[in-house]
């Protein structure tokens, strides 16, 4: 499940369930979206994410891919451990900055 909101000039994506090879493109179409419509920062709050897998992962570094062209940014919030690791173990964690809460990642961007 997808969910957005406006923060000034930042757009907090809210995503909950699995983020998976059914799912992902849902995300995908939703940051491309965005982008068009002008939103280059985004926060991409996977705190509800129950799992993650590699299409998802694709999807998250195509988005700050689109977001990087247009000089915006893409922070991600994560605080469950087993998606953490998954960050780690593919070197995302040094790609991504993630973070903590949706307020430590607004005053970050």
């Amino acid at each position: 499940m997808l969910d957005s909101h406006e923060s000034g000039d930042v757009t907090v994506v809210s995503v909950s369930g699995e983020i998976d090879v059914y799912t992902a493109p849902k995300l995908r179409d939703r940051i491309a979206q965005l982008v068009a419509e002008g939103r280059h920062h985004l926060v991409i709050d996977m705190d509800g994410v129950e799992f993650l897998d590699s299409t998802g992962l694709g999807v998250l570094v195509g988005g700050l891919k689109k977001v990087r062209v247009e000089g915006g940014s893409m922070e991600i919030v994560c605080t469950r451990e087993r998606l953490l690791k998954i960050f780690r173990i593919t070197g995302l964690a040094k790609v991504f900055t993630i973070h903590a809460s949706q307020d430590a990642a607004l005053t970050a961007g």
